[in-house]
């Protein structure tokens, strides 16, 4: 046939197509086969046999095929084939720590075995927060010593909040289900063994020692032999004695070269990995329809879910809670605070506002310093809160609550505490009253506002009641750094001006933590350029104080509006914390300035125009400002908060120049004020102190003197 042609069979009749008109060709005929035949002629007078009725069979009841696990048969505990040198293994102990207990009681294991005659590798201490970067290192691989073997000690405190040990946890955990890595790498030890240290008042039954339990349960699920039971302290009760027992009953089996037995029973298998093997006897013989995948789901599969119960990040009932509550703060829903400063009750008392006074002109007293977020990636060592704040990297794991539960409760915390200082002596009516209307806000007090993720929402909310937005971030998180509205001013913490020294001075948790600061800077200088942007330095003697040109560098990688310079506050000592800070590591203000001075000249000689602006010596802390605020020779560091809130409305886009004033002449550098308002009584407490004791030692010789 030709193009357009062909046939078309309708209804058993036989049409011709060709040039688009269909005609009639014949009738077809209807065959019947016999496919049981082996031959089979068709011809135009094959009957069609009439088809038999047949009765339809009982409905048969579908089967489901579930997967069955293998049977596996008791295994009784086996015993190692030879005798076991442990003493001539590498031992390494591993530790973390928030409040300093594990890292005392890891000390004394390490003395403990070091003091074992035959033991021929000194043992190695390891922060599991400070000295191991990538957890994969010793826990995905082991390192390798030759022929000689590994054991694996860890110390592990038990904490009901979120801590650096639940991402070590998370880790084994993910090792042992990722199927593209050995499910078994710590076989390739000789050993481990686990000390839980926990409180078994506040965290009884199974949350005491969870932690340390669980981790004792994924060593051995990734193939490590347990070399000692895993031990349970309870600090508050049995204290370091009790845990001194179980080093010297772990220091006695090193000693011993008997083999051991290696538990290979069903102990090892996660009950979340099995299925039903027995099963429900109507399930078993129904094949499951995908119409009804949904029933079994919504039946089987909600019970799941609501076990996995979101967290807060700050119940009630934790020591966490507790911690924060003791030292001042209000805790706001399951994850906010508020806490009012000294420079607040400073200031209400006419001594003088904080130095965001002399370098913005934010008074102390209408100020409100409230975070979203407690949480935080780093453990600063010059951190005011000893690390009793929670942890947390990258990810949103706790209940969150909506950002208008957040500004009422801080708002309601915040004149809560202005409220009890109406009776401290020397508290000034007016500004007693003027405090009940906040006008500004400082994201930071403790946490990283920046990781809420509704932040933007709680700026927007500060900023329709006319309250300025000050948000400090730690250049950890990126991403939401890059989604940020706008806000009055935005801090970045700079720590350190290397890879080195920032692992060192601000612990973090994140092992990208250099590339992550890198991110920020880079962000500063495009996405958020329009902001008015401040470094914020913290110097700490001894830890960041000496590669200028490096910070330098990353001025010239941001550039920023402002750079804040501030010497380190000693908060009581912070061997809880676990890490070294003294006094010794507090600067002098002189020592601060000579920073200062050498920071000004590095990047005025790379051409960059920054020059110092402003000073407050009362706390320790100077003002660097790109030149550009310097205007017709004075400068305009001053935030005009009624004409950023103008802009803000107008819709229009504007930057920090557009909402300037003029620094007052007693706050600029070098002035005899040195940043302290003169309009406020300076008090000085050391000062104040000998006075009253000299008046009580008058007082006391006036009154011998009568008596004689």
């Amino acid at each position: 046939m030709g193009a357009g042609s062909g046939l078309l069979v309708v209804c058993g009749v036989v049409h011709a197509i060709s040039g688009g008109r269909i005609s009639l060709l014949s009738e077809s005929p209807i065959y019947a086969v016999d496919f049981t035949s082996t031959s089979f002629t068709p011809s135009g007078t094959s009957v069609i046999p009439k088809r038999e009725v047949r009765t339809t069979r009982a409905k048969r009841t579908p089967k489901v095929f579930k997967k069955a696990m293998p049977v596996k048969s008791i295994v009784e505990p086996t015993m190692t084939k030879s005798e076991v040198k442990l003493l001539e293994s590498q031992i390494y102990i591993f530790y973390t720590s928030l409040t300093g207990s594990s890292q005392r009681v890891a000390t004394a294991l390490k003395e403990k075995l070091e003091g074992l005659e035959d033991l021929q590798n000194e043992p190695k201490l390891m922060s599991l927060d400070d000295d191991v970067d990538d957890l994969e290192e010793y826990f995905l691989k082991t390192p390798d010593n030759g022929a000689t073997k590994n054991i694996y000690l860890l110390v592990l405190p038990s904490y009901e909040t979120d801590s650096p040990i639940d991402y070590f946890l998370e880790h084994l955990k993910d090792t042992y289900q990722d199927f593209r890595v050995d499910k078994y790498p710590m076989r390739t030890l000789l050993g481990f063994a686990i000390l839980g240290l926990g409180d078994s008042e506040s965290w009884s039954g199974d949350k005491f020692c969870y932690q340390a339990k669980l981790a004792d349960r994924w060593m051995g699920k990734l193939g490590g032999r347990r070399l000692f039971p895993v031990g349970e302290v309870c600090m508050k009760y049995e204290g370091e004695p009790k845990a001194h027992e179980w080093i010297q009953n772990f220091a006695s089996l090193m000693v011993d070269d008997e083999p051991f037995y290696i538990d290979e029973g069903e102990d090892d298998i996660d009950d979340s990995d099995k299925e039903d093997s027995e099963g429900n006897s109507d399930d078993a013989d129904t094949l499951v329809d995908v119409e009804d995948m949904g029933n079994i789901i919504r039946k089987s599969g909600t019970k799941g879910l609501s076990e996995t119960e979101t967290k807060e990040m700050v119940a009630k009932d934790s020591p966490t809670y507790k911690s924060l509550t003791k030292q001042g703060y209000t805790i706001v829903g399951s994850h906010s605070g508020v806490k009012i400063c000294r420079w607040t009750k400073s200031a209400l008392r006419g001594r003088g506002s904080c130095y965001k006074f002399a370098f913005y002109g934010i008074k102390s007293h209408l100020c409100m310093e409230t975070t979203p977020s407690l949480a935080c990636s780093n453990k600063c060592v010059f951190c005011w809160r000893h690390g009793t704040n929670p942890v947390a990297k990258s990810n949103w794991r706790w209940v969150l609550d909506p950002p208008e539960k957040v500004m009422e409760g801080a708002l309601q915390g915040h004149y809560q505490k202005i409220k009890q200082m109406r009776g401290v002596p020397g508290i000034q009516m007016d500004r007693f009253q003027e405090a009940f209307q906040v006008k500004h806000c400082a994201l930071s007090l403790v946490g990283e506002p920046i990781f809420y993720p509704h932040i933007n929402e709680f700026v927007g909310m500060l900023h329709e009641k006319h309250i300025s937005s000050f948000l400090v971030c730690n250049a950890q998180h990126p991403d939401n750094l890059a989604k940020l509205s706008k806000v009055t001013q935005l801090y970045v913490s700079i720590d350190a001006p290397t890879k080195t020294d920032l692992r060192k001075v601000d612990r973090p948790l994140n092992s990208d933590f250099w590339e992550r600061l890198m991110s920020c800077l880079d962000i500063l200088r495009t996405v958020q350029s329009h902001q008015r942007t401040v470094f914020r330095l913290t110097l700490v003697k001894g830890f960041n104080m000496n590669d200028i040109e490096s910070y330098a560098d990353m001025v010239e990688r941001a550039r920023p509006s402002q750079i804040e310079i501030k010497g380190a506050t000693f908060c009581g000592s912070s061997t809880g914390n676990g890490n070294p800070l003294t006094m010794q590591n507090i600067p002098f203000y002189d020592e601060c300035k000579e920073f200062v001075i050498n920071l000004s000249n590095e990047l005025q000689s790379r051409g960059l125009n920054y020059d110092i602006a402003a000073e407050h010596a009362h706390s320790c802390c100077i003002l660097m400002a790109d030149t550009k605020f310097k205007i017709n020779g004075k400068w305009h560091t001053h935030i005009d908060y009624p004409k950023f809130f103008e802009l803000l409305e107008s819709g229009k886009d504007f930057v920090d120049l557009d909402y300037v004033r003029e620094t007052p002449d007693w706050a600029v550098w070098g002035s005899d004020e040195a940043g302290f308002n003169p309009e406020d009584t300076k008090y000085d407490r050391k000062t104040e102190k000998l006075k009253k004791k000299l008046e009580r030692e008058e007082q006391a010789r006036k009154v011998i003197e009568q008596t004689e």
